[in-house]
Order: structure tokens, then C-alpha cells, then sequence
């Protein structure tokens, strides 16, 4: 940059004039990001946000709902989401407790949808056909498995889903959405009511026993071995009781009311891609005869069982840990904007390490210590996250990622997971420091100055 200063030619003030226009001409060429420091505050200013109630469900002692709502109230347009937060609330709008009705997940899908094609059956997620087609995340796992954009499950309250500034999920954009379609989404509620069950952390894990389940929802004979799990505690399933009396007929409507916040898509947004990664996937590799290509076949099974004991370490703590690892290749990579895991009660952590054993993010749960909403004892009630300094952390292509989630293990555990969630930005702003520009600036005109008084 120097040598452009100093190219110039004359003498006096015209000289030192003209040189300080082409040194701050100069600064708003190297430094581009000063456009987005002075819009950043007008950005934040225009950020939208709206309350919205999910259908209802309407649940009993011991009952079981795991819906998908197709359609539901969303922002419209080409704009970028800045979170997503979510609880379960009853008609007057009170956060109901976990210890009444646990949610064992939220998931919020994208489609597009075929116009004038009637809304799907609340039974079934969402399946690719000539009428909807399943916009994915940029996850690894394939099919249908872990597709959504959100979810989380017990520590809902308590986590934070912000995409930080200028950073935002794009949405809506009309060139993608393919002609005689139009984006939609879809929001599956999996809650069980556990009062007056006779094993509550036997039904928030879906031990079959406890539901009298020996087939999954499509009338198809559980896997032997099979104890727990996401196939014994589907929609309309029943935990044990109590007593037959009493609650089992005190039913009542509940909802998930979530918040949606987001701004107009403009130019000066990042976009980032969402990532969500299993600790069960186990990776297999053939070779593609159609595409004479090597592959990767990604084998999400989104939950799994954890061991008592005597099959794990034990720590110096003294306490038992079961250590679920995994390595993954990201085929694309990219600078980390938010991460954040998902555990069942029992978990004590995520972390997720990149090719060279760096920490790329460590999630940590948060258990509740009372009885209100949001703070339920034994229940995961809020699970930490992390928001790297813009360009700090960078993920290659092609590089191996260590996935491990730790859960106690001093009983046995069914149906828990291993899920983390990372959002994934192309580029990083240029971030602008005024001071920096005002110092380059100062420094530049004083050695100016003091070329032309020396001549």
C-alpha cells in the first residue's frame, strides 16, 4: 500500500490533500467490512420476532403424543432466521413442568410442497414424493434421519439458539423453490405425560415392558434385545400406571408455543449451513458402480443404550462414565458460528474435536434443582453452547471429526442420544476496528505532512 501512497507527484497542500483522499480511498478498499459496521446496528434494529402456538395435542396420565403438523405458522418470505425457541404450555398459557409432560423432542422440518395438494396426515414425517420434496440440513446422516433445522428436547428453556450477527439460517429464497411448489414446514411434538406413572424414568426412556409394546408403530416385532426406545414409546402408546383411577382421566390440551426471530434477507448476511452429527453413526465406505466412485453410506441410528458399569471406566471422581466415540469426515467445511449438543438425562456432556485433537466445541448440561418449569431436579434442563469468535474456528474439508458424548452409567440407560449441532459459515466479516482505521489514517497524514514540510 505504501508504494501506491508515495507514487504521486507535487508539493504543498494540493500534494498532502490529494494523498489523504487516497489513503482513506485506500482503507475502504482493504477494509470492504466498513459498509457492514455501519449498517450492523440498522441490522439489528430490523430484527422481527413472533409468537406462535403449535396445534393442540391433548394428553392424560401415562399417554404418549408424537405428531407431525404440517403447515404450520411460520415467517414467509426470502429472510434469515435468528433463532427458534420453543416450551410446552397449557391453555392459559403456563409452562408446563417436565415432571407432568416430558418433551422428549421438538423438530422443526423445511419442505416444499406441491401448490393445491392437501396437507399430509399428522401420523406420518415427512417422506419425498412427486408432491413434497424434504429440504435437508447439510448434515452427514441420510434419508429422513436427523433432517430438521431445530429441535432440541428437555432443555428446550434453558439453551440458547441465537445466530449470532451478521450470520443468519436463509430461507424462502425464491430461486430455490422449484415452480408449482411453495416452502412450508413441519414441527414434531414427541411428549410423554408421566403423572402418576409407576416408573417415571422408565417411561421417559421407553422401556417396552412399560408400555406392553413388543411391535414398533408400523405393526413390525421389535429387534431382539430391543428394551427401550423410540419404537416402544410412539404416538397413542400408554406407560404404566399407578392406579387405573383417578388421573388416568384427567385430560388436558396442551401446546408448544415457540418463538420465530428473524430478519429481510439482505446482502449483508452471512449464510451458514446446519450440521447435525450422531454419535451412532458409523460410517461405511463402497464403491458407487452407477457413479464408479468411492461413497460414504452415513448409518444415523439417532439413539442408543448405555451399559451399567462394569463394561466403562471409571473415573477419579469415582463415578461411573460410559464414553461413546465416533470420527466422522465433514466433506465440506467451514469457520464455526454456534455449536450445542443434545442429551437425555444421565448425559454429562459432549464434545467435538477436530483432526488434530483441538476442542472444537464442548457442550455441557445444566440440571434442574426445584420443581418450576425450567428447572426440574434430575431433568436436563438447559445444555451450554458455543459461539466462536468470528474466524477462530475453522473446520476443513475433508477433515476427520472426533464426536464423544459421555453419560453415568451407574444403571442402566435406554433410548438416550448423542447428537450435536454445529452451524457452519463460508466466510467470516472482515471485522472493522475504527480505531484501527483513524491510526493508519493519522499515521499516514503525519508522514505526509512531514514529507512536504521537509521539501
Amino acid at each position: 500500500m505504501s508504494a501506491l501512497i508515495w507514487s504521486g507527484s507535487g508539493s504543498g497542500s494540493g500534494f498532502l490533500i490529494s494523498n489523504l483522499l487516497l489513503v482513506l480511498a485506500l482503507c475502504l478498499q482493504y477494509f470492504p467490512h466498513v459498509a457492514y459496521a455501519a449498517s450492523a446496528a440498522d441490522y439489528r434494529v430490523k430484527i422481527k420476532s413472533a409468537v406462535f402456538l403449535s396445534p393442540e395435542f391433548v394428553m392424560k396420565p401415562g399417554s404418549v403424543v408424537d405428531r407431525y403438523y404440517y403447515n404450520i405458522d411460520f415467517p414467509k418470505g426470502h429472510v434469515a432466521l435468528k433463532s427458534f425457541d420453543a416450551q410446552v404450555v397449557d391453555e392459559a398459557g403456563v409452562p408446563v413442568p417436565l415432571h407432568e409432560t416430558y418433551l422428549h423432542h421438538w423438530v422443526v422440518a423445511r419442505y416444499y410442497q406441491r401448490i393445491g395438494v392437501p396437507l399430509i396426515s399428522e401420523a406420518e414425517p415427512p417422506q419425498n414424493s412427486s408432491d413434497l420434496m424434504l429440504v435437508r440440513n447439510s448434515g452427514i446422516c441420510q434419508g429422513n434421519s436427523l433432517a430438521q433445522y431445530f429441535g432440541l428436547g428437555s432443555e428446550t428453556r434453558r439453551t440458547a439458539t441465537h445466530v449470532p450477527d451478521p450470520y443468519g439460517i436463509e430461507i424462502g429464497n425464491p430461486v430455490e423453490i422449484p415452480a408449482g411448489f411453495e416452502e412450508g414446514w413441519m414441527l414434531n411434538i414427541h411428549a410423554i405425560d408421566t403423572r402418576d406413572v409407576v416408573d417415571t424414568s422408565g417411561c421417559t426412556e421407553c422401556r417396552c415392558h412399560l408400555y406392553n409394546v413388543t411391535k414398533d408403530q408400523h405393526g413390525r416385532p421389535l429387534r431382539p434385545g430391543y428394551i427401550g426406545g423410540l419404537s416402544c414409546c410412539y404416538d397413542k402408546t400408554q406407560c404404566r400406571l399407578r392406579r387405573d383411577q383417578g388421573l388416568a382421566t384427567t385430560r388436558r390440551s396442551l401446546y408448544l408455543r415457540y418463538t420465530v426471530k428473524w430478519v429481510e434477507w439482505d446482502d449483508a448476511i452471512l449464510p451458514v449451513n446446519i450440521y447435525i452429527l450422531d454419535v451412532t453413526d458409523a460410517p461405511m465406505r463402497f464403491m458407487d458402480a452407477a457413479e464408479n466412485i468411492n461413497s460414504v453410506k452415513h448409518q444415523c441410528k439417532v439413539e442408543y443404550d448405555v451399559e451399567p458399569c462394569k463394561s466403562v471406566e471409571v473415573y477419579g471422581s469415582g463415578r461411573c462414565i460410559n464414553s461413546k466415540k465416533t470420527s466422522l469426515i465433514m466433506p465440506r467445511g467451514g469457520y464455526v458460528v454456534y455449536g450445542v449438543a443434545h442429551q437425555h438425562s444421565g448425559g454429562i456432556g459432549s464434545a467435538l474435536y477436530g483432526e488434530d485433537g483441538r476442542v472444537i466445541c464442548s457442550s455441557i448440561p445444566t440440571y434442574g434443582t426445584g420443581k418450576e418449569a425450567g428447572n426440574e431436579t434430575g431433568y436436563i434442563v438447559g445444555m451450554s453452547t458455543c459461539y466462536p469468535e468470528p474466524g477462530s474456528m475453522q473446520i476443513m474439508s475433508g477433515e476427520t471429526l472426533l464426536l464423544e458424548s459421555n453419560y453415568t452409567s451407574a444403571e442402566k440407560h435406554t433410548g438416550v442420544m448423542g447428537l450435536f449441532y454445529i452451524l457452519l459459515a463460508d466466510q467470516v466479516p472482515v471485522r472493522f476496528h475504527l480505531s484501527l482505521l483513524i491510526q493508519i489514517f493519522l499515521n499516514s497524514s503525519a508522514i505526509m505532512l512531514a514529507n512536504v514540510l521537509s521539501t
